[in-house]
């Protein structure tokens, strides 16, 4: 693993993110083998995504956000890059929802502008809008520990690897999620597979370019970080736990959020 160190933070950010879209590709290969899946399950995957979405974006994101701007900013302005940060990469969220059509599994109503795009378009999409704030999390974190140095850039690079982990364990059910709905929808189990790992396609582009972005413009850094923290809790409320709990699973769901946050918040103290 000494390797993976001394490697570009770019080029770290595009394998981390390589591998969390293998994993979707992987939970999409479902597909393959069952025509469905309980909705417990379903409902139990969402919940544990969320858990570990809200653990990353505090300890892999807000807090090293938090400490970067105290060395800025001093203690008395270090809440300002985070703030504006995480309220940013909310709203930037909240507009890409409004402007783009797409369509939630298991809904059938189309958010965003009226379209006569196929139901399988609007599913891909929506999963592929959230799985940018994903990549360039990702790539936010691996950028940050550009800047750093000693026992610093370490932790950070632990911090960023935990990040990408904990992203993968939830890919895996993100992407049957999306292929099996395309199945049911009539589309052959090729090209629900297809479909169900194109949707994470978009988080080793987002990767690249979020690790890009910060080792040119170092001084955003804490506002990146609080960027990539308020896109992801963002996806969480917006449609994580309101999903897993949309048919009744309500204590499954919950408990499953706690175990997400968890193991996400074992992974970054534990590699951070």
């Amino acid at each position: 693993m000494a390797w993976f160190y001394d490697l570009n933070p770019v080029t770290q950010a595009l394998i981390a993110t390589i591998g969390t879209w293998l994993v979707t590709a992987l939970g999409a290969s479902l597909v393959f083998f069952v025509k469905g899946l309980p909705q417990k399950y379903l409902d139990c995957s969402l919940g544990m995504a969320g858990g570990v979405m809200v653990a990353a974006s505090f300890w892999s994101l807000l807090d090293p956000s938090i400490e970067m701007a105290a060395k800025s900013c001093g203690d008395s302005l270090k809440w300002v890059p985070p703030l504006v940060g995480f309220l940013l990469g909310a709203g930037s969220l909240r507009v890409i929802d409004k402007i783009l059509p797409h369509l939630h599994p298991g809904l059938a109503i189309t958010e965003g502008p009226k379209t006569s795009w196929q139901r399988s378009t609007l599913l891909v999409l929506a999963i592929t809008i959230h799985n940018i704030p994903e990549g360039l999390a990702v790539g936010v974190a691996f950028g940050a520990a550009a800047v750093m140095a000693g026992q610093e850039h370490l932790n950070q690079i632990g911090a960023a690897i935990a990040l990408a982990i904990g992203i993968g364990l939830q890919n895996f059910p993100e992407g049957t999620i999306v292929a099996l709905p395309l199945r049911r929808e009539g589309m052959s189990r090729g090209r629900s597979f297809w479909y169900g790992q194109l949707s994470a396609i978009v988080e080793p582009i987002a990767g690249v370019i979020g690790a890009v972005l910060v080792l040119s413009m170092t001084a955003m850094l804490p506002y990146a970080l609080a960027f990539a923290a308020g896109a992801m809790i963002f996806v969480v409320v917006e449609e994580l736990v309101p999903e897993s709990q949309r048919a009744g699973n309500i204590d499954l769901a919950t408990m499953s959020f706690l175990v997400g946050f968890a193991i996400m918040m074992t992974l970054d103290v534990a590699l951070g």
